[in-house]
């Protein structure tokens, strides 16, 4: 039996020492899913000096090894937590991320004022996150959201089933999904891939096992997959209708010109995300 105060120090010097960003956090995380607590509880039990079974101690140990490679957190939970929601995830599918929760928010914004049942599609859903988070905040909501990897989708069939199960997902290409709704969407909301191909992300993380589907947007600027995807937006959204798509931030400038250069669109405006960095665009269908 080992102390699970002392756990947490070992794991969190052993993150520590791999470059973890968050090892003491991720160390909590990691016991608590070895011991089946959660972290809060996990937290009090430390500190009233209780231990950890042997089986549990070694599913840690486990856990902190395949941390140190740099395995994602969510990928050895099986969970992500985004804004209300818990989603599955695991290999296949782009672990959602808390800058994404802006657009989210900018989506419900709009979402109160566009009448008493309005219409949402996602384009490139990955997990469902978006989807989802939108679905559970708003429940008058007509959610749609379509993903064109099978893995993804996969994934975001499970999470619909747990959270969403009114949503329509579909599986298929984002720029020609959902025919039968154009001019009638009221909010497109899309997370695309956005990275140049030549901005290779330099944490292990997203550079090894997020899939390279849902990160590079082709075309030397990342922007060739957006801009697809906002001209299918333009079609499926009614005249007054938004569409609020995230970037990276070296795009806050480039997405908003060329969106406005495209002709369809009034009221272009980026919004930064909780780090101030640019991160969503905003744009009304003219």
């Amino acid at each position: 039996m080992s102390s699970l105060a002392d756990l947490v120090r070992l794991g969190a010097d052993r993150l520590a020492a791999a470059g973890v960003g968050s090892p003491r956090a991720d160390a909590e995380q990691l016991l608590a899913h070895a011991t089946g607590m959660e972290v809060g509880d996990l937290r009090r039990s430390a500190l009233l000096g209780e231990h950890a079974a042997d089986s549990a101690v070694t599913a840690y140990r486990g856990l902190l090894a395949q941390r140190e490679g740099r395995v994602p957190l969510q990928h050895l939970t099986g969970e992500a937590a985004f804004h209300r929601v818990t989603l599955r995830v695991g290999p296949g599918v782009f672990v959602p991320r808390p800058e994404t929760e802006v657009l989210v928010e900018l989506a419900l914004e709009d979402l109160r004022a566009a009448g008493p049942a309005p219409v949402v599609v996602d384009l490139c859903t990955g997990s469902g996150a978006v989807a989802l988070a939108v679905a559970t905040a708003w429940p008058p909501a007509q959610v749609h959201a379509v993903e064109l990897s099978e893995e993804a989708h996969a994934w975001a069939a499970v999470n619909v089933a747990a959270h969403g199960p009114g949503v329509d997902l579909r599986l298929g290409d984002a720029t020609s999904a959902f025919p039968e709704l154009e001019g009638q969407v009221d909010v497109v909301t899309c997370n695309p891939p956005y990275i140049p191909a030549w901005a290779v992300p330099v944490d292990p993380e997203v550079r090894d096992h997020d899939p390279g589907l849902a990160l590079y947007g082709g075309g030397e600027d990342g922007l060739e997959m957006p801009l697809a995807l906002a001209g299918r937006a333009a079609r499926l959204l009614r005249p007054g209708g938004v569409l609020l798509m995230e970037h990276a931030d070296t795009q806050g400038q480039t997405l908003p010109q060329r969106l406005r250069e495209a002709g369809a669109w009034s009221e272009v405006q980026d919004h930064p995300d909780l780090t101030g960095r640019p991160r969503v665009t905003r744009a009304v269908r003219a």
